[in-house]
């Protein structure tokens, strides 16, 4: 499983293990969680940054329309979790 590092805007750092990423209607999601096993928090993040970008640039997901929808499919991708 893949660990990237993330700098917020405070220029803190956390780091996420991916879990899957996906293209939904022309944008690009991942599934990150702070545990590499067992129950962890899950975020997914929808990546904002511009196509010429040399970094990624991602902000999690809060509307709740736009979540249902993202989580569907990343747990059709993902048959051994639920998103809660």
């Amino acid at each position: 499983m893949e660990k990237i590092k993330f700098t917020l805007d405070t220029q803190e750092s956390v780091e996420f293990y991916v879990l899957e990423q996906t293209k939904l209607g022309g944008s690009q999601y991942i599934l990150v969680t702070d545990a590499r096993e067992g129950d962890g928090e899950a975020l997914i993040l929808k990546e904002i940054s511009a196509q010429d970008s040399k970094e990624s640039v991602y902000e999690i997901v809060e509307e709740d329309t736009e979540l249902r929808v993202v989580a569907s499919v990343f747990e059709n991708l993902l048959e051994d979790i639920e998103l809660a």
